[in-house]
């Protein structure tokens, strides 16, 4: 025989900024729900990612922090996106030519070899 949780999830917690979206924890603040007796949370807000009540995504595109990112996953199969992560600069560090190492210290707007002269053309 279970024993019942004091605990309970109320219907607002799905649009909850504070909702963890996991099912075995509720919420950052309250991870195992609201009091019984609770009719509403006290620590409710609205998440503002949501759009009408869901979450909210275009096809073949993915929030990053703020940012929009589109996703080129239509063109490429999924072997070639393990390849391109087994040889892009972005990567691995290192020209796919020449192997000349990419300074890590900032990320390039375009991946052209100064040794080789090889440039990106995958975009």
């Amino acid at each position: 025989m279970s024993k019942q949780s004091p605990f309970h999830k109320l219907p607002e917690c799905e649009c909850c900024f504070n909702n963890t979206h996991n099912p075995h924890l509720f919420c950052a603040v309250h991870p195992y729900g609201v009091q019984e007796s609770s009719e509403q949370c006290v620590d409710f807000e609205p998440d503002p990612n949501l759009l009408n009540g869901e979450w909210w995504e275009p096809e073949e595109a993915s929030f990053y922090g703020n940012e929009l990112v589109i996703s080129p996953s239509q063109r490429w199969s999924r072997a070639q996106k393990l390849e391109l992560l087994l040889w892009h600069p972005l990567f691995t560090g290192l020209c796919p030519e020449c192997r000349n190492p990419f300074p890590l210290d900032s990320e390039p707007v375009h991946w052209d070899c100064p040794a080789c002269g090889w440039k990106d053309d995958t975009v």
